[in-house]
């Protein structure tokens, strides 16, 4: 059992994909593991999900896995000399080409792109470092001027902000990779650039109940339909990165704070992604803005916390994964962290399971348990307490092992893969067995929650509170 509630979801690439490596930054504490389909041969990866369920399977301990689409990357093609030298003011073509040679013109091998752009459009290139507006437009290319200086190299990033470019969010390649990774076993797929619910309904209907969705929301156009994303979706990131770049910079806290609030109120963890100890990469300590940061996405509610560039690259993965989880657990030492504030579903009538778990909260704060145990088939009560936040670890006792791994991105949750429970005497003394086990001691209290009948699927409506060690309470 980790000394937090908050999960960390840890990047794998060269830096990490060794299988003594990836053992080394589970034990310092990560939850999530993130398979960057952007990067990385197939063989490689099968080499590293497999990896990483032998540590599952040696520690017993369930943990996550996503494959994270690389989406319609919008990008630029080649130049001849490797790159071209953009002059404050200057004047360039845009072109439907694959590469240029004429240091005036920037090659744009995406025709859907251009045919959508007008004069006013502001492009940019190289995640944000350099910016074009569209001048004029004639039938065979555009003219664009240079707003800032710089060098464009090869391929470079492309982002239109305010706009809705008229592509799925799956391109051919993300479904190879989507079709790879449901073969692996992952328990989540992550959407990259979703504009609007279709995305993810076309995704739903490929992966067919074989993973979750995570969908990141990192352009304006998902805002917008904020609401109905999540509902769709299983899972929710905070994707900064090209938030960032699409938005304004003083807009990305406030949208930042919002998709937390919407996401709990719906019941969906949600993780924050992207430069959280971006400094790590080199250095062997983060910058104290960047302890702030990680600590400002806990008090404001997040489920999990990311790390890009700073496991998958970067010089120490596991010192930055274990300063991450220094500050997590300091920051939730403090009562009034908002990982703790609930955030009640925006619904007229609420479930016996959702009354269930509404009083474990309540009975975990007033009688300080140790732990709340939940007997889940599905995942679904583990689910509901950890929307509700109780003041304590929540155990959850499946025996799906694909459940038991996709609770692990959920807030507070530890699971443990277990047979049934038959009658109410095996319910008491397997709580207070796994209770112990995760280190409860005798006289400490724990909450127990389950279905009766037991080995139903979806019908929590039992709850017991029970001392450890003790016949009775």
């Amino acid at each position: 059992m980790r000394n937090r509630l908050a999960k960390i979801v840890a990047t794998i690439g060269p830096a990490s994909a060794s299988p003594s490596m990836l053992r080394l930054i589970h034990n310092a504490g990560v939850d999530i593991f993130r398979l960057n389909m952007s990067h990385g041969e197939h063989d490689k990866l099968r080499e590293v999900y497999r990896a990483i369920r032998e540590i599952e399977a040696d520690t017993k301990t369930p943990v996550a896995v996503f494959a994270d689409l690389q989406g319609p990357k919008i990008r630029t093609g080649t130049f001849d000399q490797g790159s071209i030298q953009l002059k404050y003011g200057g004047e360039y073509r845009l072109v439907l080409a694959a590469e240029a040679s004429d240091p005036d013109t920037i090659p744009i091998p995406h025709a859907e792109l251009l045919d959508i752009l007008k004069p006013g459009d502001i492009l940019k290139l190289d995640d944000g470092k350099l910016q074009i507006t569209i001048s004029e437009r004639s039938k065979h290319h555009l003219i664009a001027r240079a707003d800032t200086p710089g060098e464009l190299s090869n391929r470079k990033g492309i982002n239109v902000p305010g706009r809705r470019l008229p592509i799925s969010a799956l391109t051919e390649k993300d479904r190879e990779d989507l079709a790879f990774a449901i073969e692996l076993g992952v328990d989540y797929i992550a959407l990259s650039f979703v504009q609007q619910p279709a995305d993810v309904e076309e995704a739903k209907k490929l992966i067919d109940g074989r993973a979750g969705i995570i969908s990141k929301i990192e352009k304006p156009s998902a805002v917008e339909f904020l609401d109905d994303i999540i509902k769709l979706s299983d899972a929710i990131m905070v994707a900064r990165g090209d938030l960032g770049v699409e938005c304004a910079p003083e807009e990305v806290p406030l949208l930042q704070r919002r998709i937390i609030n919407k996401s709990r109120r719906a019941g969906k963890p949600v993780i924050v992604a992207t430069h959280m100890l971006e400094s790590m990469v080199e250095s062997i300590a983060p910058t104290r803005a960047e302890a702030s940061d990680v600590s400002t996405a806990i008090y404001q509610g997040a489920d999990a916390v990311m790390l890009s560039a700073e496991t998958a690259v970067g010089r120490h993965p596991p010192t930055a994964v274990a300063i991450m989880d220094r500050i997590i657990a300091a920051t939730e030492v403090d009562d009034d962290s908002g990982g703790y504030t609930m955030s009640r579903q925006d619904i007229e009538t609420y479930t016996t399971a959702d009354a269930i778990t509404l009083s474990a909260r309540r009975i975990a704060e007033v009688l300080d348990c140790k732990f709340a145990v939940a007997y889940t088939k599905t995942g679904s009560t583990a689910r509901r307490l950890s929307r509700d936040r109780p003041h304590c670890p929540i155990i959850a006792a499946t025996p799906d092992a694909k459940v038991a791994s996709q609770l692990s991105i959920h807030w507070g949750v530890q699971s443990i893969i277990t047979e049934d429970i038959a009658h109410f005497h095996e319910m008491n003394n397997k709580a207070d067995f796994l209770a112990k086990v995760h280190g409860a001691e005798d006289g400490d209290r724990i909450i127990i929650l389950a279905g009766y009948p037991f080995g139903r699927r979806g019908k929590t409506n039992t709850l017991k509170i029970s001392r450890i060690g003790a016949d009775d309470d």
